[in-house]
């Protein structure tokens, strides 16, 4: 069953060696769906705020509003910034359902999770958290692309997933039409735990696409610390340059 028949390229099985490149088209030199190229072309994060991962002309600066107003999560991880070509695919995986363009990325970013694991950049943690969508939202658009990428994370990784464990009961705005203050107030009690026995001591973290200003996860962090979690920490696929934008 042909699910996407508009490309020929969108639909294609993994374990073949004849990949095409899902950015360029051409055929790839792995097994994976991009080639050599264009994966060194993305638009790849260096220097950050050691804390949000914002963009800063230096490494290991802390931005001002960290250093100001600390975020309840200890640490982004974020392989590119938000810009041409991530930007594109990954609003066409969240947008249009391209699910391989999903699986890539997800694929890139456990590879690059993994080197900092294995080199002690970074610390595994015990479980991934998805951002959580709000019922209707996800009803509309039928997936929540944040649990799709944890769980690709998850095989690619070993690190189980706890899809459940948080919650959105209340509807809210979409956050991406709202100013930075406006995203914490619209966030206000947005949020809930399924079971807080299952945060105590643990270091968790969270999953999302792209991270702009930060209020969604920190709300969500700070709700886990609360609960007891020892640790929370924020994957993401990309980075906006600037919060709010």
């Amino acid at each position: 069953m042909r699910c996407q028949p508009g490309n020929k390229h969108e639909v294609y099985i993994w374990s073949k060696n004849n990949q095409h490149c899902l950015i360029c088209d051409e055929p790839t030199e792995t097994t994976q769906s991009i080639c050599n190229a264009c994966e060194t072309e993305l638009p790849w994060l260096m220097d950050q705020c050691a804390v949000c991962a914002l963009p800063l002309p230096m490494e290991g600066l802390i931005c001002g509003q960290c250093q100001q107003r600390p975020p309840a999560f200890k640490q982004v991880t974020a392989p590119w910034t938000y810009s041409f070509p991530i930007d594109s695919l990954i609003s066409r995986f969240k947008h249009q359902a391209k699910w391989p363009l999903g699986h890539l990325l997800a694929h890139l970013l456990g590879q690059f999770l993994q080197d900092l694991f294995e080199n002690a950049e970074l610390d595994r943690p015990d479980y991934l958290l998805p951002v959580p969508m709000a019922r209707k939202r996800l009803q509309e658009r039928g997936y929540n692309q944040a649990s799709m990428l944890a769980h690709w994370l998850s095989k690619d990784l070993g690190i189980p997933v706890e899809e459940h464990l948080l919650l959105r009961p209340h509807e809210t705005l979409a956050q991406q039409d709202l100013d930075a203050k406006t995203r914490k107030l619209n966030l206000l009690k947005a949020f809930a735990l399924n079971d807080s026995d299952q945060v105590q001591g643990r270091h968790l973290a969270l999953v999302d696409d792209v991270l702009t200003t930060g209020a969604t996860v920190d709300s969500l962090a700070r709700l886990l610390i609360n609960a007891g979690a020892r640790q929370v920490d924020v994957y993401c696929l990309a980075r906006t340059p600037k919060p709010g934008t």
